[in-house]
């Protein structure tokens, strides 16, 4: 930013101008700006970096308590003032330490005149880049006999449906930052003037002048925009029932089949599907029994008791070394305190393996796909009770449960309340009685479903099966419910995709207070070492822990996690499964997200 306004007239930069004297104070990690400041000793401070540029030498002098972070990217700068406004011809000198730069300290001298007293501190970045503001609000601005009448529609979660193409709406990030939305269908004196009104809109809200105004168009929609949202859905994407298939002459459509084995030739793939591979590798469960782990019995490999919190460690090797992912599994039902003791044994077993293990903390019945795909379709979860030896409370004599999945990476049975009501003909459901073991088969269910049901069967019931068929109940099974009731019996529509955009957050704490920065078109180069990075892609959240980066940011970044999720402007489920990823140790489901992702450049 150069000094001067209007009157001065926009200077035109000219190369190879060396009659320059100015001050830069640099500021900023990840977005650096470059301010020009008065030539005077009073514009520093220890925490930044200031570059004196007197056309044919720049010198970057560097406060005592700023970053490797902030002078590289000081360095960064003055090689292009150098490179592209001198030609290449200005020499740069590095003041990194006073005391051992005398030379370059006497020419500051010369230009700034003698120091008198002390340096001011850091200052901190009171003005913290929370972008994640939570209070939303959209406003419908229209005019009325020659009066602007804004007036608020909805706040958080905002859905899709509040915009109606007929009319403009001006959205609120809370002050931080102003959309305005033009429906298709808007007049075009609405469309003009819709900006003069974000314009006066700001005005009425005693905002500052300098507020960022963003014009959003009906169907080319930002993806910082269409976050703000619970649900956004493209134009083209489909509802309705099975699979999604192109429109068009064609014949036949091929089902492809996610082919686990392409995994590692196409990371993008790992992280689409969420797996970290094709879940090959070796299982240990652990159960949390009087706060300290207890090893499962590997036939029991797979069922999950509501009651209980389990540690399964998977591990796997890629190109020749063991790797490590942690799921800490949460029961509905376990107390605090053995949630507690989960967390603390998990960091106790990644020690054990180095700190090298991934981090993944499950909530029951929000499994990840890559947790699924482990336990080979052999994955049951009850709603309540322990594995343990001695249980406390008697097991029911009744249990219900509902069979998801086609195949065995994806298929799991829960347990759901043995009455009628629960049954749904998209699904299969078990239904294990004393004498024989029913497996009810909805009418939209598949033969792939069926199958996968057999096989959770034996596992729920030793008992002889008996399949029966929706509408050919025998009057022994509505008995065991508790009598007839009605059902979900409707189609179940396509579980919609979501298509949202990756977004990186910085979580640090350098300015005294726990900060989240977003980096806006992020890649590898923007991991710090020496900060916890957020990744959110939607179905997870990953947090990504540089080597340098100090315990009270590591500690903090689960609970930041949680905090993000709970404020998040579109409303998100609190279950969604938060992963943490140690520098070095990157699994393929998180390099994916990142384009051209070198695993040499630590």
């Amino acid at each position: 930013y150069k000094k001067g306004g209007v009157a001065s007239g926009f200077k035109h930069v000219e190369t190879n101008m060396y009659n320059i004297k100015r001050l830069l104070h640099v500021k900023g990690k990840k977005h650096v700006s470059a301010t020009e400041v008065a030539l005077s000793w009073d514009s520093f401070n220890k925490g930044d970096v200031f570059l004196l540029d007197l056309g044919k030498v720049l010198i970057q002098w560097n406060g005592p308590s700023c970053s490797i972070a902030e002078k590289s990217r000081g360095l960064a700068l003055a090689r292009s003032i150098r490179d592209s406004e001198r030609g290449g011809r200005a020499q740069i000198g590095i003041i990194d330490n006073e005391k051992d730069s005398p030379d370059l300290m006497q020419i500051m001298r010369m230009v700034l005149g003698e120091r008198r007293g002390e340096l001011r501190d850091a200052i901190p970045d009171t003005k913290a880049d929370e972008l994640q503001k939570a209070n939303v609000r959209l406003y419908h601005v229209y005019e009325k006999d020659n009066d602007l009448v804004v007036q608020e529609i909805a706040t958080r979660p905002l859905t899709q449906d509040l915009l109606q193409h007929e009319d403009c709406y001006i959205l609120d990030q809370g002050g931080f930052k102003i959309y305005v939305w033009r429906g298709k269908a808007s007049s075009p004196e609405e469309k003009k003037a819709a900006f003069t009104r974000a314009v006066g809109f700001i005005q009425a809200k005693g905002y500052p002048s300098s507020t960022n105004v963003e014009v959003i168009n009906d169907g080319a929609e930002s993806a910082m925009f269409k976050q703000l949202f619970q649900r956004w859905t493209e134009k083209n994407e489909t509802q309705g029932l099975g699979k999604v298939y192109t429109t068009g002459k064609i014949a036949k459509v091929e089902q492809v089949k996610f082919d686990t084995t392409q995994l590692h030739a196409r990371p993008e793939l790992a992280a689409e599907q969420r797996m970290v591979d094709d879940a090959s590798g070796e299982i240990e469960v652990w159960r949390i029994e009087d706060l300290q782990m207890q090893p499962v019995n590997p036939k029991t490999y797979g069922q999950f008791y509501g009651g209980d919190c389990y540690l399964v460690l998977y591990t796997y090797l890629r190109s020749g070394r063991p790797h490590y992912v942690l799921y800490m599994w949460q029961g509905r039902h376990a107390s605090v305190d053995e949630i507690t003791a989960c967390a603390l044994n998990a960091i106790e077993l990644d020690k054990k393996y180095g700190d090298e293990a991934v981090q993944v903390r499950v909530t029951m019945g929000k499994e990840p796909r890559h947790f699924l795909a482990i336990f080979k379709g052999k994955l049951v979860i009850y709603e309540g009770g322990t594995s343990r030896a001695q249980k406390s409370a008697p097991e029911p004599a009744i249990r219900l449960f509902q069979v998801r999945g086609t195949a065995e990476v994806n298929t799991k049975a829960t347990e759901v309340p043995a009455r009628a009501s629960s049954l749904n003909s998209n699904d299969v459901f078990l239904l294990p009685p004393s004498q024989v073991c029913y497996l009810w088969c909805g009418k939209g269910c598949s033969g792939d479903e069926r199958e996968m049901a057999k096989m959770v069967a034996d596992i729920v019931s030793r008992r002889d099966k008996h399949t029966i068929l929706e509408g050919q109940e025998p009057a022994e099974f509505w008995e065991a419910l508790g009598g007839k009731a009605p059902y979900a019996s409707e189609k179940r529509f396509q579980e919609q995709i979501t298509h949202y955009q990756p977004r990186l957050f910085e979580c640090s704490n350098q300015t005294g207070r726990f900060i989240m920065t977003e980096v806006v078109g992020f890649c590898q180069e923007d991991l710090d070492e020496d900060d916890v990075m957020l990744l959110d892609t939607w179905e997870e959240i990953f947090l990504w822990v540089g080597k340098a980066s100090n315990e009270y940011e590591r500690k903090e970044a689960i609970a930041s996690a949680k905090e993000y999720l709970k404020t998040h402007p579109a409303g998100r489920d609190l279950a969604t499964p938060i992963i943490l990823v140690k520098q070095g140790y990157e699994p393929l489901n998180f390099t994916g997200w990142f384009n051209a992702w070198d695993p040499y450049k630590w």
